[in-house]
């Protein structure tokens, strides 16, 4: 996007311009540079993909290494084994290094765009930001998949969100004014057309609407229509490779004259329980349990394949949940929360407070499955279902 599309520009200049493929140090080869959830350097080494994730230094936040103004954090695409946090911590070493004779120029040049935005007249703090992107499939786990996203930010804005700490530090980063998660959204205006650019040369791979950074049926989308225009162009282009859309809307039964035309489409709700009060309580701006047990029926008597996903998982009983969910999803993941984020309000309420112990979660979790595989319902872990991606558990 305008903005971000900058922002990558930056990244590259802080270890020295790198443009994909080349290499910081033997062996080591920038492979991209993403801003989506987060500013991100992607490095490959001995066939192994390092995410180096930049951070201003702040009180309070980790980093595995740091320079004078940064924080360097590493993720990997596979569960992590002590030999890779040291090569995770080698591999930000190298960007420290690269980074710590630039880093102030950088920030420097970002302070200078976000002035010069302000002065044209494109306000820091606007809450709603047309922008626009050169590219939109972003490669997920290696390639196994891509990600697509018309939205950054999400209107729908869960409090306990791991994705809004990410985004957050992209708009300080680009100088916008801070503000709370669910009240700011960036509409990449542009998507549909690159979108079906982009069909024309990728190699066939699943695509996964909106993975971490909004929803694809947020309230915005009923104007934009961003989602649905991007389902045209998977539609036209024959897609026929997989494409997977999560939600926390009804909103997806609208596209319900172009999904059953997309090959391979599989159409997914998140029901984190089935007492619509606790929904209320930690979801207010999400559809009704009800709204989106009725969305996952109506998807499936369109012919789609669907799915449930139960993350995290919120106060309510579970063997109704375990009923509605094998009466309307085709297979489910569950899986725990990762921390409160947000939400710390929310928790602290008597009612609901137990919701956010680990130990809460991880129970709730095992008696939901059992309760799931009792009643025959297909369980998988990983971020695909199991007939999209071969790797992904399923039991």
């Amino acid at each position: 996007m305008s903005g971000a599309r900058d922002l990558e520009v930056h990244l590259r200049a802080l270890v020295g311009g790198l443009a994909p493929g080349d290499e910081l140090a033997p062996g080591l080869r920038l492979a991209e540079v993403t801003t989506e959830c987060g500013p991100r350097l992607t490095f490959e080494t001995g066939g192994t993909r390092v995410h180096v994730e930049v951070a201003r230094l702040a009180p309070g936040r980790r980093s595995a290494v740091q320079t004078r103004r940064l924080g360097l954090s590493y993720r990997f695409d596979e569960a992590v084994s002590p030999d890779r946090r040291a090569l995770g911590v080698t591999v930000c070493r190298a960007v420290a290094a690269a980074a710590a004779g630039r880093e102030e120029a950088v920030l420097a040049a970002l302070a200078r765009d976000a002035e010069m935005a302000e002065e044209t007249g494109d306000e820091p703090g606007a809450r709603v930001r047309a922008v626009t992107v050169e590219r939109l499939l972003e490669r997920a786990e290696g390639g196994r998949y891509y990600t697509v996203t018309p939205y950054v930010g999400c209107l729908i804005g869960c409090r306990f969100c791991y994705a809004q700490s990410h985004v957050a530090e992209t708009r300080a980063l680009l100088g916008l004014a801070p503000a709370p998660w669910g009240s700011y959204v960036d509409v990449r205006v542009n998507a549909p057309a690159v979108l079906a650019a982009e069909l024309q040369r990728a190699p066939p791979r699943p695509i996964k609407f909106c993975a971490v950074v909004s929803d694809p049926y947020h309230a915005i989308e009923r104007r934009h229509e961003l989602t649905r225009r991007m389902l045209l162009a998977l539609r036209d282009a024959q897609w026929t490779a997989g494409v997977l859309l999560l939600t926390r809307s009804a909103l997806i039964e609208r596209d319900l004259d172009v999904l059953p035309a997309i090959a391979n489409a599989w159409a997914g709700i998140s029901i984190p329980t089935i007492d619509d009060a606790a929904r209320r309580h930690f979801e207010p701006r999400a559809a009704a349990i009800a709204d989106r047990l009725a969305a996952l029926r109506a998807c499936r008597a369109a012919g789609l394949r669907t799915f449930a996903i139960v993350q995290p998982l919120l106060p309510g009983p579970v063997a109704p949940l375990a009923d509605a969910l094998a009466e309307h999803a085709g297979s489910v993941r569950v899986d725990v929360l990762h921390g409160v984020e947000g939400a710390t309000q929310e928790f602290a309420d008597a009612r609901w407070a137990a919701a956010a112990n680990g130990d809460w979660q991880r129970s709730q979790a095992a008696a939901l499955t059992a309760a799931l595989r009792e009643r025959g319902v297909p369980l998988w872990a990983g971020e695909l279902p199991p007939e999209l991606d071969g790797d992904s558990d399923m039991s």
